[in-house]
């Protein structure tokens, strides 16, 4: 018997991998709708997050795109119970260190945002770091190969 099939994953592993696709396929929904967001929504938005949202550099919204594809193809591996997800969620943490450079410290989403601002960028740094670590975990219980 090999080491993974002795090693099945418990209820909270079940768990956090659905949980983990459904948060990502949020990102790939936020990014999106970014992404894509028609002449008709940026009209609907106050002036300053208008201002926000059309001075976007590329490479800003490439890590967000980096970030969010990654993640939920690491949420995927992890519900499949694969070693890559860790190497995924590795990378994807490197898109939302970027990105979250680009907002806190570039944008001035903060100023428009205010206090507030620091909740969502907080949630999703902790997020991104905790599944490259559940997975590091995963792996070393043999719950993922």
């Amino acid at each position: 018997m090999t080491e993974n099939s002795s090693n099945k994953p418990n209820g909270m592993f079940w768990a956090i991998a659905i949980i983990a696709v459904i948060w990502n396929i949020m990102g790939v929904l936020a990014y999106l709708s970014q992404a894509f967001m028609t002449e008709e929504a940026l009209a609907s938005l106050p002036e300053k997050e208008q201002q926000l949202c059309t001075n976007i550099p590329a490479w800003a919204t490439a890590a967000f795109a980096v970030a969010v594809w990654f993640g939920l193809l690491g949420s995927i591996l992890l519900l499949l119970r694969k070693g890559w997800a860790k190497t995924m969620f590795l990378i994807s943490l490197l898109g939302i260190l970027v990105q979250m450079y680009y907002n806190l410290f570039i944008s001035k989403a903060i100023e428009v945002y205010g206090p507030g601002g620091y909740i969502m960028p907080a949630l999703i740094l902790i997020i991104g770091v905790f599944l490259v670590w559940y997975s590091k975990q995963a792996k070393i219980k043999g719950y993922i190969s």
